[in-house]
């Protein structure tokens, strides 16, 4: 297929209602992938699904799938995409499931990535570690939609196993890859945003130290807002662990970009 220069290089809409007809048609038949939230939004993820269930030669799943959207009593796209993965793995209609996962992850869309991300991430047939080492090319994926789904997919796993979690996030704490990084502590985060809290870290983030301790002088900006967002997390239960964190850590480092961490880290206490 041909796509315009002018599609390929576009910035993206404002709201999701001004996404323009062609680049809308585009995104649902799944040739490509959305630049900004907008976009993301914007997606009917019920076309998307019967052309990207057609193209990979499952029209058979398509009635299984739109029945099951149909029948959420939230139509968000986060909701969609985790239906959507619930019943890659649930579904019995499905004969090869590792293959049509294999296909999503390796598709133009964004939005299909995503839902091959929720399909490992909801997997409880697995182990923790094996589902780690499965979820990190979608924690290092090029587009920002899937990192952050890449996250949510295992957050239920990180608080119902926390410690082989946080041992394994130890390690990817100090990858090469910011996003992988960037994903230790964003999936880590006590109160996180649209998920559900890790009340363990709520009341001893110190258990998570190893993961925060490598990245106090991040030179990524996309790793460091979400340490300091972690830490701002955790001061709203524990704000005197925060500021012994953001001492010690300001004693043993005077960047730039360990002062931008602690200035965020401390927001909300210093309003108090």
């Amino acid at each position: 297929m041909n796509i315009s220069e002018s599609v390929i290089s576009r910035k993206g809409a404002r709201s999701p209602k001004d996404v323009p007809d062609d680049v809308l048609a585009l995104l649902n038949s799944g040739a490509i992938a959305t630049v900004n939230l907008s976009e993301w939004l914007a997606v009917d993820q019920r076309e998307l699904l019967k052309h990207t269930l057609s193209a990979t030669g499952h029209e058979a799943l398509i009635p299984e799938f739109i029945d099951t959207i149909d029948g959420l009593k939230k139509q968000t796209s986060t909701q969609i995409i985790r239906a959507v993965g619930q019943l890659v793995v649930d579904s019995e209609l499905i004969a090869d499931k590792p293959a049509l996962i294999s296909q999503f992850s390796a598709h133009t869309s964004d939005t299909v990535r995503c839902w091959a991300a929720y399909a490992v991430g909801l997997d409880n047939t697995i182990d923790t570690l094996t589902k780690f080492e499965s979820i990190k090319p979608y924690a290092a994926d090029s587009h920002f939609g899937v990192r952050e789904i890449a996250w949510m997919a295992v957050r239920d796993t990180i608080i119902e196993d926390l410690d082989a979690s946080l041992g394994t996030l130890k390690a990817w704490s100090q990858s090469e890859d910011e996003n992988v990084r960037r994903f230790a502590s964003e999936a880590t985060r006590p109160r996180g945003v649209w998920c559900p809290h890790i009340d363990k870290l709520k009341e001893k983030p110190s258990l998570a130290a190893a993961i925060l301790e490598p990245l106090r002088s991040d030179s990524s900006k996309y790793v460091r807002d979400s340490v300091g967002n972690w830490l701002n997390d955790a001061s709203k239960t524990q704000p005197e662990w925060v500021i012994q964190i953001c001492d010690k850590w300001s004693a043993s480092s005077d960047s730039k970009e360990t002062s931008y961490i602690i200035k965020k880290a401390r927001r909300t206490i210093d309003k108090k």
